[in-house]
């Protein structure tokens, strides 16, 4: 009989447990070669629905599939050893019930193996996290911004900027806590109302525009790399590499029209007659 040696992953548990404890550090991939370099660093790795924007080109993360979900978070899981993996669902695939969001969750899971889902929304999915989370299903929430919500929101805008609007988003991170959500997004929320979040409810805040007070933080890869043509305000750029990959291609194409490339070194002779 053959014996498989386990890959140790971190778990959803793993990461509820780091409230208030050690930052949680969470990047998006989409790849598995990316995947490969951000587990060396990181706790988790979101297979995040921007993959629609910055891997396809859309202007919003709506026209995002569930198979373009499970693809590239099967990829992910091939390239990453350590990180819990976390695949977005994308719009459409969980609204219209919590039966359907199970399908779907279930999908995921299965052909993906990843350990975990994420999907947008506070009070109004309270209810399909519960019955996701009760039927063995790990669920991470996301609030305030929301993409999905563009075509009613209108606006990629902060919430929360003003105290009067403060009541429903703290509704919305208190029902996703409740309903048994591991850990919950908070994106582009007001620093103030973010940090109250965070001291209030018992489960990990990720931030994405947030507060450095919440328990983890979260970017996209490519933002954060400068590989994308505009970045949100609140992107720190840790790499510009947008201009060094265009140098390396411009230099290659300059190299093929003079003949410099391939050199004799990139090519292979004939093998010598014995």
């Amino acid at each position: 009989m053959s014996v498989q040696a386990a890959i140790k992953r971190k778990t959803a548990p793993d990461i509820r447990a780091r409230k208030n404890g050690e930052p949680i550090v969470m990047l998006t991939s989409y790849h598995a070669h990316t995947a490969a370099l951000v587990d060396r660093y990181c706790d988790v790795i979101l297979v995040g629905d921007s993959l629609g924007n910055v891997m396809h080109g859309f202007e919003t993360t709506v026209p995002v599939t569930l198979d373009m979900m499970i693809l590239q978070g099967h990829a992910v899981m091939r390239g990453s050893q350590h990180a819990l993996v976390v695949v977005d669902m994308p719009f459409g695939s969980y609204e219209a019930s919590k039966e359907q969001a199970f399908h779907s969750a279930v999908r995921v899971l299965k052909e993906t193996h990843c350990g975990a889902i994420k999907l947008e929304g506070g009070a109004r999915m309270a209810e399909t996290i519960a019955f996701l989370v009760e039927r063995g299903i790990p669920v991470m929430g996301h609030i305030g911004l929301t993409p999905q919500s563009i075509n009613t929101l209108g606006s990629f805008r902060a919430q929360g900027r003003e105290e009067a609007d403060w009541a429903p988003i703290e509704n919305d991170a208190l029902a996703v806590a409740q309903a048994g959500a591991f850990s919950v997004v908070v994106e582009a929320v007001a620093e103030p109302l973010a940090r109250k979040i965070t001291g209030t409810i018992d489960i990990p805040t990720i931030g994405i525009g947030a507060s450095a007070a919440c328990d983890g933080q979260v970017l996209v890869l490519e933002d954060m790399l400068g590989l994308s043509p505009r970045a949100p305000k609140f992107v720190r750029r840790y790499g510009n590499l947008g201009p060094m990959i265009e140098a390396a291609i411009q230099g290659y194409a300059a190299d093929v029209r003079s003949r410099a490339f391939p050199g004799p070194e990139h090519v292979y002779g004939m093998k010598a007659k014995a």
